[in-house]
């Protein structure tokens, strides 16, 4: 590309529009993201290298594919954009109220109660924010932050990590046995495959499923294949139809309550075992945004969880709890 005589200004919305071009590979995807119309997108990213004097993308490949000079730009762009979004971030701390903008992530478990009080809660605080609320697994939310798709989030930390984002331990959810009301065989013996009911569980895709995985197998259990599934309400109605049993967590109990008179929840027999839900965000996340949501969330999980629980099932106490900087 033959460099412009008369540039067009550099802009900050060219700048991370090109930043998620690059990482979408795709105009329409980016348009997708932003609620920008296709033609605005390609007229920035158009602007930006008439600017550069050069060509950032192979416009002539499909996906599109950054030039090498496209690649070394984006890894500039990456470091600056994130220190600008930390500067602002920085700029803003302290008052929430003066906050812009914010994408809040969580898991599907959330839905039901504790998502929609904490939205309503936060548009209350921050009245000048314009809100993206999504949900999704704990492995979707994880790529969203990492892309800036999202700026904070509740999601179960992974086995390895979070990298370079930044977690904050909020509840411990321990692993339970449940099975249909009215059964007496003991747990153990119903893991052992003595018993005429089938092991339903979540599909292996989740990061739930990959915990209780690796519990069963590092405790030499093995369980045939016979029902898979995503979500955890279709489980617990089965479960509660007589269907089977499922291994599950107190937090996934709670949210279905129109299946508890036809459920009975027991403790995980031997070792016991938890995923650990936190409130992750990016690096560039205010600090007092963060600690608003993290203080609400513990009060909603106390009043919508933990409390009811603990009332029905005191054997939880120890086991099902808000995580503290102590522990």
């Amino acid at each position: 590309m033959p460099r412009s005589s008369a540039r067009k200004d550099l802009t900050l919305k060219a700048l991370e529009l090109f930043q998620i071009c690059a990482r979408k590979s795709s105009v329409q995807a980016t348009a997708d993201e932003t609620g920008l119309s296709i033609s605005t997108v390609s007229h920035h990213l158009r602007s930006l290298e008439e600017h550069l004097g050069v060509e950032l993308f192979d416009h002539a490949r499909r996906p599109m594919m950054l030039t090498p000079k496209g690649q070394m730009f984006l890894k500039e762009i990456d470091v600056a954009l994130g220190s600008i979004r930390k500067a602002t971030a920085e700029a803003s701390a302290g008052n929430v109220t003066e906050t812009s903008y914010l994408r809040f992530g969580s898991i599907a478990d959330m839905d039901s109660d504790i998502t929609p009080d904490l939205a309503v809660y936060l548009s209350r605080k921050m009245p000048q924010c314009n809100f993206v609320f999504r949900s999704g697994s704990s492995r979707e939310l994880l790529d969203m932050l990492r892309d800036r798709q999202l700026d904070i989030g509740i999601a179960t930390t992974p086995p390895e990590g979070v990298n370079n984002l930044q977690d904050a331990p909020l509840l411990r959810d321990p692993f339970v046995v449940v099975l249909p009301e009215g059964r007496t065989e003991e747990t153990a013996d119903v893991m052992a495959g003595k018993s005429d009911l089938p092991f339903l569980q979540f599909t292996s895709d989740l990061l739930i499923a990959r915990q209780i995985e690796a519990q069963l197998r590092r405790l030499g259990v093995e369980m045939p294949d016979r029902f898979e599934c995503g979500n955890n309400q279709t489980l617990m109605a089965m479960v509660a139809a007589g269907a089977g049993w499922t291994i599950t967590t107190p937090l996934l109990f709670s949210r279905a309550r129109r299946f508890h008179s036809k459920l009975r929840m027991h403790q995980f027999p031997g070792k016991s075992f938890a995923r650990t839900l936190s409130l992750i965000t990016t690096p560039d996340c205010a600090g007092s945004v963060r600690g608003l949501i993290d203080q609400k969330l513990r009060n909603l999980l106390t009043r919508h969880a933990l409390t009811p629980m603990h009332q029905s099932n005191a054997w939880l106490e120890d086991r099902f709890f808000l995580v503290t900087g102590a522990d």
